[in-house]
Protein backbone atom coordinates (compact mmCIF):
# COMPACT_ATOMS: atom_id res chain seq x y z
CA UNK A 1 0.00 0.00 0.00
CA UNK A 2 1.55 3.41 -0.83
CA UNK A 3 0.36 6.49 0.07
CA UNK A 4 1.46 10.15 -0.44
CA UNK A 5 0.83 12.99 1.22
CA UNK A 6 -0.30 15.93 -0.06
CA UNK A 7 0.32 19.26 0.72
CA UNK A 8 -0.62 23.17 -0.50
CA UNK A 9 1.44 25.87 1.39
CA UNK A 10 1.21 29.54 1.05
CA UNK A 11 3.88 31.20 3.20
CA UNK A 12 3.91 28.71 5.54
CA UNK A 13 7.76 27.95 6.15
CA UNK A 14 7.78 27.55 9.30
CA UNK A 15 5.14 25.28 10.53
CA UNK A 16 5.73 23.16 7.17
CA UNK A 17 9.23 22.67 8.34
CA UNK A 18 8.27 20.94 11.37
CA UNK A 19 5.37 19.14 9.52
CA UNK A 20 8.01 18.14 7.01
CA UNK A 21 9.99 16.55 9.58
CA UNK A 22 7.65 14.77 11.64
CA UNK A 23 6.22 13.38 8.42
CA UNK A 24 9.99 11.85 7.00
CA UNK A 25 10.34 10.35 10.60
CA UNK A 26 7.21 8.29 9.30
CA UNK A 27 8.86 7.43 6.22
CA UNK A 28 6.06 8.88 4.07
CA UNK A 29 6.39 10.15 0.72
CA UNK A 30 5.40 13.96 0.32
CA UNK A 31 4.70 16.37 -2.07
CA UNK A 32 4.47 20.03 -1.21
CA UNK A 33 2.35 22.49 -3.82
CA UNK A 34 4.58 26.20 -2.86
CA UNK A 35 1.00 28.33 -4.44
CA UNK A 36 2.89 31.06 -4.65
CA UNK A 37 4.80 31.76 -1.18
CA UNK A 38 6.68 34.84 -0.94
CA UNK A 39 8.89 33.74 1.97
CA UNK A 40 11.14 30.74 2.14
CA UNK A 41 8.46 27.99 1.71
CA UNK A 42 9.99 26.89 -1.87
CA UNK A 43 13.22 26.26 0.11
CA UNK A 44 11.66 24.25 3.14
CA UNK A 45 10.04 22.33 0.86
CA UNK A 46 12.89 21.42 -1.68
CA UNK A 47 15.02 20.73 1.35
CA UNK A 48 12.41 17.96 2.69
CA UNK A 49 9.38 16.55 0.33
CA UNK A 50 9.94 14.28 -2.10
CA UNK A 51 8.55 16.16 -4.85
CA UNK A 52 7.75 20.10 -4.96
CA UNK A 53 5.52 21.53 -7.27
CA UNK A 54 5.78 25.44 -7.28
CA UNK A 55 2.80 27.66 -8.78
CA UNK A 56 4.45 31.15 -9.75
CA UNK A 57 1.68 32.85 -8.01
CA UNK A 58 -1.10 32.09 -5.42
CA UNK A 59 -4.19 30.52 -7.71
CA UNK A 60 -6.02 29.20 -4.15
CA UNK A 61 -6.27 25.73 -2.72
CA UNK A 62 -8.45 24.17 -5.12
CA UNK A 63 -5.92 24.85 -7.74
CA UNK A 64 -2.65 23.66 -6.08
CA UNK A 65 -4.73 20.74 -4.77
CA UNK A 66 -5.58 19.59 -8.50
CA UNK A 67 -2.33 20.27 -9.63
CA UNK A 68 -0.91 17.65 -7.41
CA UNK A 69 -3.32 14.95 -7.79
CA UNK A 70 -3.27 15.52 -11.23
CA UNK A 71 1.08 15.21 -11.22
CA UNK A 72 0.38 12.06 -9.04
CA UNK A 73 -2.14 10.27 -11.28
CA UNK A 74 0.12 10.85 -14.12
CA UNK A 75 3.01 10.09 -12.62
CA UNK A 76 3.31 7.66 -9.66
CA UNK A 77 1.71 4.16 -8.70
CA UNK A 78 -0.05 4.99 -5.59
CA UNK A 79 -3.25 3.42 -3.72
CA UNK A 80 -4.07 6.32 -1.16
CA UNK A 81 -3.21 10.64 -0.82
CA UNK A 82 -3.48 11.70 2.41
CA UNK A 83 -4.18 15.57 1.89
CA UNK A 84 -3.26 18.23 5.23
CA UNK A 85 -2.87 21.86 5.42
CA UNK A 86 0.43 23.21 6.08
CA UNK A 87 -0.21 25.84 8.31
CA UNK A 88 0.06 23.50 11.21
CA UNK A 89 -3.35 23.41 12.06
CA UNK A 90 -3.34 19.25 11.58
CA UNK A 91 -1.32 17.50 13.88
CA UNK A 92 1.19 15.03 11.89
CA UNK A 93 0.21 12.29 15.19
CA UNK A 94 -3.09 12.32 13.05
CA UNK A 95 -1.54 10.43 10.14
CA UNK A 96 -1.62 7.07 11.73
CA UNK A 97 -5.41 7.20 12.31
CA UNK A 98 -5.95 8.01 8.47
CA UNK A 99 -3.39 4.65 7.71
CA UNK A 100 -5.57 2.66 9.47
CA UNK A 101 -8.64 3.52 8.13
CA UNK A 102 -6.45 2.87 4.48
CA UNK A 103 -5.50 -0.70 5.75
CA UNK A 104 -9.35 -1.64 6.32
CA UNK A 105 -9.93 -0.67 2.36
CA UNK A 106 -11.75 2.81 2.94
CA UNK A 107 -12.39 5.00 -0.13
CA UNK A 108 -12.80 8.16 1.56
CA UNK A 109 -11.93 9.17 5.12
CA UNK A 110 -12.83 13.21 6.18
CA UNK A 111 -10.72 14.44 9.74
CA UNK A 112 -13.68 15.99 12.38
CA UNK A 113 -12.45 18.75 14.56
CA UNK A 114 -16.01 19.38 15.61
CA UNK A 115 -16.80 16.89 18.58
CA UNK A 116 -14.36 19.12 20.49
CA UNK A 117 -13.43 22.28 18.67
CA UNK A 118 -11.00 24.04 20.84
CA UNK A 119 -9.24 27.06 19.84
CA UNK A 120 -11.80 27.01 16.72
CA UNK A 121 -13.36 30.40 16.46
CA UNK A 122 -16.96 30.56 17.38
CA UNK A 123 -17.66 32.62 13.67
CA UNK A 124 -16.01 29.48 12.20
CA UNK A 125 -17.75 27.11 14.76
CA UNK A 126 -21.25 28.11 13.44
CA UNK A 127 -20.44 28.32 9.54
CA UNK A 128 -18.51 25.13 9.77
CA UNK A 129 -21.49 23.73 11.27
CA UNK A 130 -23.96 25.47 8.99
CA UNK A 131 -22.30 24.05 6.04
CA UNK A 132 -21.67 20.17 7.40
CA UNK A 133 -25.13 20.20 8.06
CA UNK A 134 -26.16 21.14 4.19
CA UNK A 135 -23.75 19.46 2.84
CA UNK A 136 -24.53 16.08 4.61
CA UNK A 137 -28.33 16.77 3.27
CA UNK A 138 -27.26 16.73 -0.23
CA UNK A 139 -25.59 13.68 -0.20
CA UNK A 140 -27.61 11.74 2.30
CA UNK A 141 -24.43 10.90 3.70
CA UNK A 142 -23.37 12.30 7.72
CA UNK A 143 -20.44 13.98 7.27
CA UNK A 144 -20.02 16.25 10.68
CA UNK A 145 -16.92 18.50 9.28
CA UNK A 146 -16.83 18.92 5.63
CA UNK A 147 -14.82 22.35 5.70
CA UNK A 148 -11.73 19.62 7.22
CA UNK A 149 -9.03 19.29 4.69
CA UNK A 150 -7.28 16.10 6.26
CA UNK A 151 -8.15 13.62 4.46
CA UNK A 152 -7.70 10.11 3.09
CA UNK A 153 -8.96 9.61 -0.52
CA UNK A 154 -8.27 6.50 -2.56
CA UNK A 155 -7.37 6.78 -6.21
CA UNK A 156 -10.38 4.89 -6.83
CA UNK A 157 -11.86 8.05 -5.73
CA UNK A 158 -9.86 10.13 -7.58
CA UNK A 159 -9.78 8.72 -11.23
CA UNK A 160 -13.66 8.89 -10.89
CA UNK A 161 -13.88 12.46 -10.04
CA UNK A 162 -13.10 15.52 -12.18
CA UNK A 163 -13.35 18.65 -9.83
CA UNK A 164 -13.19 22.39 -10.62
CA UNK A 165 -13.07 24.38 -7.85
CA UNK A 166 -9.97 26.47 -7.34
CA UNK A 167 -10.73 28.20 -3.87
CA UNK A 168 -11.70 27.06 -0.29
CA UNK A 169 -14.86 25.43 -1.93
CA UNK A 170 -12.64 22.63 -3.18
CA UNK A 171 -13.38 20.87 0.00
CA UNK A 172 -16.89 20.58 -0.31
CA UNK A 173 -17.02 20.15 -4.21
CA UNK A 174 -14.59 16.77 -4.26
CA UNK A 175 -16.97 15.65 -1.05
CA UNK A 176 -20.18 16.22 -3.53
CA UNK A 177 -19.05 14.55 -6.48
CA UNK A 178 -17.13 11.48 -4.72
CA UNK A 179 -20.83 11.11 -2.63
CA UNK A 180 -22.42 11.58 -6.40
CA UNK A 181 -20.42 8.04 -7.46
CA UNK A 182 -21.65 6.39 -4.95
CA UNK A 183 -18.62 6.21 -2.17
CA UNK A 184 -18.90 5.83 1.40
CA UNK A 185 -17.43 9.21 3.33
CA UNK A 186 -16.24 7.79 6.57
CA UNK A 187 -15.35 10.84 9.59
CA UNK A 188 -12.82 10.55 12.10
CA UNK A 189 -11.90 11.97 15.36
CA UNK A 190 -9.23 14.55 14.69
CA UNK A 191 -7.14 17.19 16.81
CA UNK A 192 -8.09 20.54 17.01
CA UNK A 193 -5.60 23.08 16.95
CA UNK A 194 -5.67 26.60 16.78
CA UNK A 195 -2.96 29.51 16.91
CA UNK A 196 -4.03 33.21 17.67
CA UNK A 197 -0.79 34.57 16.15
CA UNK A 198 -1.72 33.17 13.34
CA UNK A 199 -4.59 34.37 11.11
CA UNK A 200 -6.47 32.14 9.18
CA UNK A 201 -6.57 32.37 5.58
CA UNK A 202 -10.49 31.55 5.01
CA UNK A 203 -13.13 33.97 5.69
CA UNK A 204 -16.09 32.83 7.38
CA UNK A 205 -18.52 35.27 5.60
CA UNK A 206 -16.31 35.66 2.06
CA UNK A 207 -15.88 31.74 2.02
CA UNK A 208 -19.31 30.93 3.19
CA UNK A 209 -20.99 33.34 0.60
CA UNK A 210 -18.32 31.42 -1.65
CA UNK A 211 -19.81 28.21 -0.80
CA UNK A 212 -23.37 28.80 -1.37
CA UNK A 213 -22.64 30.57 -4.75
CA UNK A 214 -20.86 27.42 -5.55
CA UNK A 215 -24.09 25.14 -4.74
CA UNK A 216 -26.13 27.32 -6.79
CA UNK A 217 -23.60 26.89 -9.95
CA UNK A 218 -22.22 23.56 -9.49
CA UNK A 219 -24.70 21.78 -11.34
CA UNK A 220 -23.93 24.22 -14.14
CA UNK A 221 -20.39 24.20 -14.12
CA UNK A 222 -20.96 20.14 -15.03
CA UNK A 223 -23.40 20.93 -18.34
Amino acid sequence: MKIWMVIPAYNEARSLERILRRLKEKNLNVIVIDDGSKDSTYTVAKLKADIVIRNEKNLGKGMALRRAITFLLENEKFDYIITMDGDGQHSASDVDKFINEASKGENFVVGNRMDNPQGMPKTRIITNKLMSWLLSKMVSQSIPDTQCGFRLISRDVLEKIRFRANKFEVESEILIKAAKESFAIKSIPIHSIYFRRIKSKIHPLIDTLRFIRFLCTLNDKEK
